[in-house]
């Protein structure tokens, strides 16, 4: 079985806060996508706000999620949900499996970390056949500051 391969397909690095980074017209030629976010947010709010193809509808999203903070763990389920909802606000990483299908859901995987010290891996399920050809991230209530870098790859195979 081969290696599989990221492949660097466009950074965004913030030169001042933003309330939204979108990567748009992402090429179908991958099996996978992987974003990779290193940053810091303004504001208490530490969630993040991610949605494909510009998907808020409520009921295409749902997860499950299991967080530790090094003393206590913790497991969670969301249902009906219009967006996926990170816990971090510093960094964490997005895997989106099969992208580019047309035949099923998409599911991806995230997993990150914040200052507050808590760790979370978090499977979702978006529920639409169309390729994903856009992800925008958002905040809730608040900015990604200047210096925040925001990198996609594509996964070959």
């Amino acid at each position: 079985m081969p290696t599989p391969t990221y492949i660097p397909l466009q950074t965004i690095t913030l030169g001042s806060a933003a309330s939204s980074v979108t990567f748009a017209d992402i090429p179908q030629t991958y099996r996978d996508l992987v974003l990779v976010y290193n940053g810091n947010s303004s504001g208490a709010r530490a969630d993040t706000l991610i949605n494909f193809n510009g998907d808020t509808t409520s009921g295409n999203y749902s997860a499950v999620a299991m967080d530790g903070n090094g003393s206590t763990t913790f497991s969670s389920t969301y249902l009906s949900a219009g967006t996926i909802d990170n816990v971090s606000k510093d960094i964490f990483t997005i895997q989106v499996m099969d992208y580019s299908a047309t035949d099923k859901h998409k599911t991806s995987i995230i997993r990150a970390s914040n200052s507050a010290s808590i760790v979370r891996a978090t499977a979702y399920r978006w529920a639409d056949n169309s390729a994903v050809n856009s992800l925008t991230f958002k905040t809730q209530a608040r900015d990604f500051t200047s210096g925040s870098t925001f990198s996609l790859y594509g996964i070959e195979a």
